[in-house]
């Protein structure tokens, strides 16, 4: 018999909007997004369903603003179809996403999630502040193409591989030179680029010292066994030891994220059916790109 995943989107899921059909609809929605302002000290619904686009789309805001609006959508999904999260049996998220795949899985408390992904956020916004750097799309070249023009590109300044999203999506992140030197190359290369909306390099060298104040954060939380398996960005595999868990999520902040590498695992675990829980449909586009015989709902997508 087959086994079922969710998937929680990242950062760049965002819209305005999100998150205002589970709260009105959904009274432990509503209550999870109430808990969060109190703790947050604004009103977190309020910015994710009437914005500014522009404070949404800041990094210190959109973290905790996605994370809730994940949760959110599987409160519904909770009244909608208890029998789905009953036997969802793996998890994974995008990011900042596996924070909320924790959190679903028990490894974290909703309220220590929401004050590590502010203190995330914040801390990831001040590096991007302190130094002008960006993230690319190389679309359409393989792993080995994109590491060889990240390669490449770096004589022209700072550069790394960020992100392995799936087969001919590959995330570039570094210096404002070496993301400019990427584009040209990869389109010399044949490929299609795509210059992605982001405050800084994540996943790179440029977000210390965040890894350190998050570092500091999950000192004081605590982590426990999570009651099924979540596959770190970090490394692809699951890790249930709550060392091992704070260690990954610290890494994760600096270390690119093998998305492919999850969805993968999820998949030789016996994952036949998947859900997206949260805003947007990135995820289930990249699953598309991985097995497109898996079948794959979104929660809370459209708001």
């Amino acid at each position: 018999m087959g086994r079922t995943a969710f998937l929680f989107p990242g950062q760049g899921a965002q819209f305005v909007g999100m998150g205002r059909n589970s709260a009105a609809q959904i009274p432990a929605a509503r209550e999870l997004f109430d808990t969060a302002s109190e703790i947050l000290g604004y009103d977190l619904l309020k910015v994710c369903t009437e914005g500014p686009k522009e404070l949404l789309d800041s990094t210190a805001v959109s973290q905790p603003a996605i994370f809730v609006a994940s949760l959110a959508a599987l409160e519904q999904l909770k009244v909608e179809q208890p029998e789905v999260v009953a036997t969802a049996d793996l998890a994974a998220g995008l990011s900042l996403g596996e924070y909320t795949a924790l959190v679903f899985a028990g490894a974290l408390t909703f309220a220590d999630g929401v004050r590590l992904v502010q203190k995330r956020g914040a801390a990831m916004q001040a590096a991007a502040d302190a130094t002008p750097s960006g993230m690319v799309g190389v679309l359409m070249l393989d792993r080995a193409q994109a590491e060889a023009i990240c390669e490449q590109a770096r004589a022209a300044g700072p550069l790394w591989v960020a992100n392995y999203l799936c087969p001919g999506n590959t995330v570039l992140s570094g210096s404002n030179e070496g993301c400019a030197k990427a584009l040209e190359l990869t389109e010399q290369a044949g490929g299609k680029t795509a210059v992605l909306t982001v405050a800084g390099a994540f996943h790179t060298d440029i977000m210390r010292p965040a890894d350190e104040r998050l570092a500091e954060a999950l000192a004081e939380t605590t982590i426990s066994t999570p009651r099924i398996p979540v596959y770190s960005n970090v490394d692809a595999q699951p890790h249930a030891d709550p060392e091992k868990i704070r260690t990954a999520l610290v890494r994760q902040v600096l270390s690119p994220v093998f998305w492919e590498d999850c969805v993968r695992g999820l998949l030789a675990a016996g994952a036949d059916r998947m859900f997206e829980i949260g805003p947007g449909k990135v995820l289930k586009g990249l699953l598309k790109r991985i097995d497109r015989k898996i079948e794959c709902a979104s929660v809370g997508g459209e708001g």
